[in-house]
């Protein structure tokens, strides 16, 4: 049986570096939100920040998670839809590349692309079409592909659509799957308040949040946020970007500081933690462990323009944990 199955919206990420929030204020975009947005208003926003330094990776939350947790050296796989276009094959020949069992399915509709803007402070607010991503729907989850993994990852933004999400759950859990679900984003979380609250409660075994999610959820601040999604959800984590994170299980709550780290952004720091704890998870590492990997992971890919770290920083990653352990 494999590790772990990630499954998202499979995104390609155009990674662009702005020169001033300005710029954000002229394209109507919250700053460190994601905001969606439909295919006109995506190539409106992707002309008027052109002239700016722009890389493109194949990405998504739960992608970026599995990514991480295939170069820590599990068996994982993900689960999405792309376009049957060119940057779909870009991004389900990534993710092989990476050793990442695929599981897309594909859709008439292009490929899902997220405009992930980068402000001096190293902030990321997101502007994204979902495009294929959307059309997920009941027919792509199979449950013989759910029970060849023992643990499922799912990111927040596919909360956007509750019966696929219901499907998703209610399937790992006829499967015997432990479910975990990183929160994505604090806009997403307010819209789905509920919803959120209700398949926490009833499906999931760990919950990912920022701080920005966890009070939009709970509508506290990280220390009160930290107990009540401890009340929901059986492991609760907060993190608090250059101020660690907090995990809480059983009644017992762990502090897990920040390593230092030269932050130039933040894309796919939360991802990155999930990676992280999840392998320290499948090792059986105690909570603090697992925390202090996660913390690691997360802050090395601070240093770094978008979510994928070079091999060379894996290894000392490797290196790290090994120390750790």
């Amino acid at each position: 049986m494999k590790h772990i199955l990630g499954i998202g919206n499979a995104l390609v990420d155009m990674i662009t570096n702005i020169p001033a929030d300005e710029v954000l204020d002229r394209l109507s975009l919250p700053k460190g939100s994601m905001t969606l947005v439909d295919a006109a208003s995506a190539q409106s926003i992707t002309e008027a920040t052109s002239k700016f330094s722009r890389k493109l990776t194949s990405g998504g939350s739960a992608a970026n998670t599995v990514f991480g947790l295939a170069h820590l050296g599990l068996q994982v796989g993900y689960l999405g839809k792309t376009g049957k276009d060119e940057l779909g094959e870009v991004y389900e020949n990534d993710l092989k590349a990476c050793g990442i069992t695929t599981h897309i399915s594909k859709s008439s509709t292009p490929t899902g692309r997220a405009v992930a803007l980068i402000s001096p402070d190293s902030e990321r607010t997101f502007a994204v079409y979902l495009g294929a991503a959307l059309e997920l729907s009941h027919a792509d989850i199979i449950e013989s592909i759910l029970a060849q993994y023992a643990h499922i990852h799912i990111e927040g933004y596919q909360v956007q659509n509750h019966e696929v999400l219901l499907k998703i759950l209610q399937t790992a859990q006829g499967c015997g799957c432990s479910v975990s679900m990183d929160l994505a984003s604090y806009n997403v979380v307010e819209e789905n308040r509920e919803f959120l609250r209700f398949i926490l409660s009833h499906y999931v075994n760990i919950v990912f949040a920022n701080e920005e999610e966890a009070k939009a959820l709970t509508g506290q601040e990280p220390i009160e946020a930290l107990d009540e999604l401890s009340q929901i959800c059986p492991l609760a984590v907060v993190k608090i970007g250059k101020n660690g994170s907090m995990i809480k299980t059983n009644g017992k709550v762990w502090k897990i500081n920040a390593i230092e780290a030269n932050a130039i952004d933040s894309t796919g720091a939360g991802d990155m933690y999930a990676s992280g704890f999840l392998y320290g998870l499948v090792h059986h590492y105690n909570i603090e462990t697992s925390g202090k990997i996660a913390s690691l992971v997360a802050g090395k890919v601070t240093e770094i323009e978008g979510a994928r770290l070079p091999d060379r920083v894996w290894d000392e990653i490797h290196h790290q944990i090994g120390l750790l352990i």
